[in-house]
């Protein structure tokens, strides 16, 4: 972080847009700012293109009078409801292309300077004019809630009425009013609030965080579309656990993922104690976001071990048993998607694949790795084998330094053997050339479990290394097989 005079914001502030900007204020005779997000990211030293002013008056009548200034250099929307406007600018040498309008361009959103209140059963406020400290006063953080002048004749002079600059110095969340009406008002702050301190790596302020708990309840009124945008975005961040820990502490997480933050506990028999598998599952989540960037799989590494509560059970001789959570893991998730308004479209398909099979490459890899199963873990994963690879290698989170290396030394193995299996076109054997349709004609059957037993059988022999995938020797099998099942062909 960096801290600048005014003097200094102003030379920050000398690009074409926000003179022409001024330009627009100033014919109007309108006070206008520059706020929120740009301005923290100035003092961050963070890249930002998006834009927001906030104009004490009509908003709107500075993006039209900009616009007009920058002509074909600018996009101009207005959406009167909201009495906000948008002016997409293109630089020179950037031109507007109406397929995809949003390339080389820089968004400015204008809106007026408001105040607002709410009614307790809706985060929609009552809007009403107001001054530039009415509109600060409703900012979700004191971060967020600085502002720069425009004009010409305070250009550069930084407003800054909650002590923001010196929060980003202290690394600090902090709501500009009392949090517990900010919270209340509009409780989508509240994951907003972690969002931040998860991105930033803040701290949330003692009284800030606990008006977190006291107002959990208000989440209810969230929608869940903007519930999992903000999950999506805690869980894209570098270190995503530590968002996860603060919403569970906050008692947040139970009203959100309750599955989740079930598995927040350790229960002990005899002496003998499972793992924390919340604790568990957010190093695992950690472990995927330093290797992908892929949401979803960061998704999978969330709910990988979602099934344990479920699973768990207590075996005299084994102690604490976990059987089968993967499968269970699996069928709680499309339930979970339909609730927070995820995707269920391929994507669902592809985490219930992944928490599913979690624990294939482990079991693989805890034997001889042999071609069958390399096989069929490779026809089962299809082109997720190397997500779930890696899904598999930030599962292990073992203390015991000698295990891990062991766990990782067999996953390299396995990974080689698959590499291996590539380079000998594998692909060609993970289809029998006699397929459902075929059978189906040849025996003169409707589809059934038996036509499906018939293709499980020819598919086990070629992946079992039993027959070459070629015709003759399978119709051999085929046939033996259907005469062990009382099926004839149709033409005997």
């Amino acid at each position: 972080m960096k801290e600048y005079t005014d003097a200094e914001l102003a030379q920050i502030l000398d690009k074409d847009i926000f003179h022409k900007i001024s330009a627009a204020a100033d014919e109007l005779r309108l006070d206008c700012y520059v706020v929120g997000g740009y301005v923290r990211d100035i003092f961050l030293e963070r890249p930002s293109d998006d834009i927001d002013c906030v104009v004490v008056g009509s908003g709107i009548a500075v993006a039209r009078r900009l616009a007009a200034m920058l002509g074909r250099r600018a996009h101009l929307s207005v959406f009167k409801n909201f009495g906000t406007a948008q002016v997409k600018y293109y630089p020179p040498g950037v031109r507007y292309n109406p397929e995809n309008p949003d390339e080389g361009a820089v968004e400015v959103e204008f809106v007026g300077a408001r105040k607002e209140s709410y009614q307790r059963d809706s985060r929609k406020p009552i809007v009403e004019d107001g001054t530039l400290e009415d509109d600060q006063n409703r900012r979700d953080f004191t971060i967020n809630a600085m502002a720069i002048c425009l004009n010409k004749d305070r250009f550069g002079q930084l407003v800054d009425p909650f002590g923001g600059l010196d929060d980003l110095w202290d690394g600090i969340i902090r709501t500009p009013l009392d949090p517990d009406v900010t919270f209340s008002d509009d409780p989508l702050r509240m994951l907003r609030c972690i969002r931040f301190a998860t991105r930033l790596r803040f701290i949330i302020e003692d009284e800030t965080f606990d008006a977190l708990g006291r107002n959990a309840h208000r989440l209810d009124i969230i929608s869940a579309e903007r519930i999992n945008e903000e999950l999506n975005k805690i869980l894209l961040t570098a270190t995503p656990s530590l968002g996860f820990v603060d919403l569970q502490r906050a008692g947040l997480l139970e009203r959100i993922l309750p599955e989740l933050s079930l598995m927040d506990m350790v229960e002990t028999r005899n002496g003998k104690a499972h793992k924390n598998n919340f604790y568990h599952t957010l190093e695992v989540l950690d472990n995927v976001a330093k290797a992908s960037p892929n949401l979803w799989l960061r998704w999978a590494a969330l709910l990988h071990d979602i099934g344990k509560p479920r699973s768990k059970r207590w075996d005299n001789q084994q102690g604490w048993t976990f059987h089968a959570h993967n499968t269970i893991g699996a069928k709680m998730v499309p339930a979970i998607f339909r609730r927070l308004k995820l995707p269920l479209d391929t994507k669902l398909k592809y985490v219930e694949k992944m928490v599913e099979m979690h624990m294939r490459p482990t079991a693989i890899a805890d034997n001889e790795v042999t071609d069958s199963a390399v096989r069929r873990l490779v026809n089962d994963a299809g082109d997720d084998i190397s997500d779930l690879m890696l899904l598999c290698e930030a599962d292990i989170t073992s203390k015991n330094q000698v295990r891990k290396q062991r766990f990782l030394d067999n996953y390299q193995l396995l990974r080689e053997k698959i590499e291996d299996l590539k380079q000998r076109d594998f692909k060609r054997l993970l289809q029998p050339v006699i397929d459902g349709n075929e059978i189906m004609r040849l025996f003169g059957l409707k589809p059934s479990r038996e036509v499906g037993q018939l293709k499980t059988y020819l598919k086990d022999a070629v992946l079992d290394n039993q027959v070459e995938n070629e015709r003759e020797p399978l119709m051999q099998l085929l046939m033996q097989k259907a005469g062990e099942m009382g099926i004839t062909p149709t033409n005997e």
